[in-house]
């Protein structure tokens, strides 16, 4: 039976389970990585797990989050990275050597691999053809110790490219638009495959920007076919003998999605859906307005697409860049993980080349590695970006999670990023758009918004493709190999103050008393939970940086989440976290759980919850639970006591649980599988791995 090449992949690497969409399975990790800002809680839990080396082909550890050194915290968690990577085995990114998912697909990369990483758009690298995939750190370092990934066997949605992108169009409106149809919401058990003719036209990098942002449509992971595309870009870095060729079988079928919309909120995607779908078709709406819509493939023709932008407060408000010409623009930010390419970078020197920023925006530039700034350096384009007035920034994350270059009050913003999530900038009500550098480079010599293709014809630019370059710049000397496994023994490991160890879970109460802490609304991320930005710097310190979670909520002269949580937990109430739909979206930063558990948090009830937020609750011993009607969370208010009887049980097997709240009584879904169950009755993983050892 002819098979996708994500079927292949995981055929390859499944160690426990079978292949039918739902069931979960396990599967082996060839490589993971971690950056500064999750990996050294993740590196703290492998040594709390009595591992004395990583048992993965490789595993790397990165600096490239927390850069800005206010105070001894970052520097510390620095030190100790480096130094527990030479004890443990792992390779050491140095801080400067550039972001995570571009080094990575630059150096480590390979075709057929499955790479495990402790960053949400660690899917970056099935633009290489890996099976990439995000996840919790305590989820990475069980891998980095050997142990294999339990994930639900994923429903594959196929996503067909035609033909070819337009000058001044690019992988950003693919992906933007592909968010436009899908939405952020409804997608969590899902992986996206792309394929068909166009995408032989789509260079490497483009390919990782697609499969960067498929972390926003709540996918497990997004995957491209290596071709000979792939091949030329391993052998320009050097790595040309690590291709493997790697397609779906032709006649592949790709599943029928089933995807849950509001007949009237989701109006448009519906829409858009049926536009681009095969056999589309929507089911009778429920008493809460919900249908079931059923569809195959989708097919996106690249000639037709135009610049697009995302519009705050999430990356799924997509608009034609036309739609919003002569809109003024204060800041243009061009990197990130998502677009810092060489060639995302090239096309944006030229187009300054012998201009100048507009005197009213200021301009900042992330190339996305030290390979791309040492390239740029060397063949004059770094100079054409400064002439123009452009702020080179460090090849590192910066403005992306909130580490400076925030925008100024009611100003707009806009970025080639890849999440516009309210305030995430570091300024509360921030109005950003998410756009290709194309877009991006054009507003910073207009001043406006402005569709490139308009900008282009008046200036007279040429929008031929950018070239791949046959050999990339190659120096790995920012790249720090471990020591022998005998060496690696007399290693001291620095541990500053700032270093605490982190607190495992507890088993759930049974019965849980408790009260609702918070309840708040749809489409909470990890960045609502746990704020980056200047706190990022106390993420080694759980005690310290739990006295913010949902700081965005907290009210002057109120008492905090933190202090109303840790008052509960005092007398013995647990706290109770309400929540509507999507709930943990965005980042995969495991403190969204670990730092609640410290508090005193053990449940959660929301109408949806995201995937990898999932897993790192169940993973620090808090039960998820999610409404069986819509209508019940309106029934729940914020300080209702709660109570859950038979708890043990329903952990163990139960479907559904009662749960006393208000007054009233609910019904609520406990979806979860049989090892999830385990880890739960454990008190978390941790426990749960250390008693299976």
């Amino acid at each position: 039976m002819p098979q996708s090449l994500i079927t292949k992949i995981l055929a390859d690497h499944l160690v426990e389970g079978q292949l039918t969409p739902g069931r979960e399975i396990a599967i082996r990790i060839d490589q993971t990585l971690t950056q500064d800002a999750t990996g050294t809680t993740a590196f703290l839990l492998l040594e709390a797990m009595g591992i004395p080396r990583v048992r993965t082909e490789l595993s790397v550890s990165y600096v490239d989050h927390n850069m800005a050194q206010f105070g001894p915290e970052n520097h510390n968690d620095h030190l100790y990275l480096q130094s527990v990577a030479a004890s443990v085995g792992a390779v050491f990114s140095r801080p400067g050597n550039g972001i995570c998912h571009q080094v990575h697909l630059e150096r480590f990369a390979r075709p057929g691999r499955t790479l495990l990483g402790a960053d949400s758009h660690t899917p970056t690298g099935g633009g290489m053809g890996m099976l990439a995939i995000g996840a919790g750190g305590l989820d990475v370092a069980v891998a980095m110790g050997g142990g294999p990934f339990y994930l639900t066997s994923p429903r594959i949605i196929g996503v067909e490219l035609r033909g070819r992108l337009g000058q001044w169009v690019t992988a950003k409106d693919i992906i933007l638009k592909l968010l436009s149809i899908l939405t952020t919401r409804g997608n969590v058990g899902c992986m996206v495959e792309y394929f068909g003719d166009g995408v032989a036209s789509l260079p490497v990098p483009a390919r990782a920007t697609c499969t960067n942002m498929g972390a926003e449509l709540g996918v497990t992971a997004s995957v491209f076919p290596a071709d000979d595309v792939t091949e030329q870009f391993l052998r320009a870095q050097g790595r040309g003998e690590q291709f493997v060729p790697l397609a779906a079988d032709d006649g592949c079928a790709h599943d029928t999605i089933t995807k849950r919309l509001h007949v009237e909120r989701d109006a448009a995607a519906i829409e858009a859906i049926r536009r681009h779908a095969a056999d589309a078709s929507l089911g009778p709406p429920d008493a809460d307005g919900f249908a079931e819509m059923r569809f195959g493939p989708l097919a996106i023709d690249l000639a037709e697409l135009e610049p697009l932008a995302s519009r705050s407060p999430s990356p799924d408000n997509v608009l034609p860049v036309a739609e919003l010409a002569g809109k003024k623009v204060s800041q243009v930010l061009i990197g990130s993980c998502t677009n810092s390419s060489y060639q995302d970078l090239m096309r944006v020197a030229g187009v300054l080349a012998g201009r100048t920023v507009h005197p009213d925006v200021e301009l900042g530039i992330a190339p996305g590695s030290r390979q791309v700034l040492t390239m740029l350096a060397e063949n004059g384009a770094l100079g054409d970006l400064v002439r123009a007035g452009a702020r080179v920034l460090e090849s590192a994350c910066g403005p992306c999670i909130g580490q400076g270059f925030s925008p100024a009050e009611n100003t707009v913003s806009v970025r080639t990023f890849n999440r516009n999530f309210t305030g995430r900038t570091g300024t509360s009500n921030d109005e950003v758009y998410l756009v290709s550098p194309e877009v991006a480079v054009a507003a910073a010599i207009a001043g406006e918004l402005t569709d490139p293709r308009a900008l282009a014809e008046r200036l007279g630019l040429d929008g031929s493709p950018i070239d791949a370059p046959e050999a990339f710049c190659i120096d790995d000397g920012m790249i720090t190999m471990p020591p022998p496994a005998d060496q690696a023994q007399r290693v001291e490991i620095v541990r500053g103050s700032t270093i605490v160890k982190p607190p495992a879970g507890d088993v759930l109460p049974d019965p849980l008393t408790g009260s609702v802490v918070i309840k708040v609304g749809d489409k909470i991320t990890t960045d609502h939970i746990m704020p980056a930005g200047s706190l990022l710097k106390f993420r080694s310190n759980v005690p310290e940086y739990a006295q913010y979670v949902f700081n965005c909520f907290n009210e002057p002269d109120q008492p905090t989440f933190a202090e109303r949580a840790l008052a509960a937990k005092q007398v013995g109430c647990a706290g109770v976290i309400v929540a509507g739909d999507s709930y943990g979206q965005g980042s995969s930063r495991e403190h969204a759980a670990l730092c609640p558990m410290y508090l005193g948090v053990r449940v959660v009830i929301a109408k949806a919850i995201e995937r990898i937020h999932q897993a790192n609750l169940v993973n620090f011993g808090i039960l998820p639970l999610t409404f069986v009607s819509s209508a019940d969370y309106d029934a729940v208010a914020a300080g209702d006591e709660v109570t859950i009887e038979n708890v043990a049980a329903a952990v163990a097997s139960g479907e559904t649980i009662t749960v006393a709240i208000g007054g009233g009584e609910l019904t609520c879904c406990v979806d979860l599988t049989p090892r999830q169950r385990a880890i739960l009755a454990a008190g978390g993983l941790l426990t749960y791995t250390r008693n299976a050892r």
